[in-house]
């Protein structure tokens, strides 16, 4: 029997150094049960963990753009760490002085 799982903002809410700690560790338990699935995540520091997993972990992400005040999304998974952020040219949309 195999176990999905789907991770959506994995202790969120929770100080960004325990954070990756504790997701680390849950992420581990389920990979030594045999599990197979997805983190998602905005917080970067998270994208330590398949260096800590070993190759039972990859980091894999989408790239968007802004253009002419929207978001376009390529939907397409690319491997690696995204190397670029969205938020602030999000926040400048919105009127904020970022």
């Amino acid at each position: 029997m195999a176990l999905l799982f789907l991770l959506d903002e994995i202790l969120h809410g929770t100080n960004s150094h325990d954070r990756r700690i504790g997701a680390e560790g849950i992420v581990r338990a389920l990979v030594s049960l045999g599990a197979i699935g997805l983190v998602t995540t905005h917080d970067l520091a998270l994208t330590e963990l398949p260096s800590m997993l070993g190759s039972s972990a990859a980091n894999v992400h989408f790239e968007d753009r802004f253009e002419d005040g929207h978001m376009i999304f390529d939907y397409r998974m690319k491997s690696g760490v995204v190397q670029h952020s969205n938020a602030l040219a999000l926040m400048r949309s919105v009127g904020l002085d970022v």
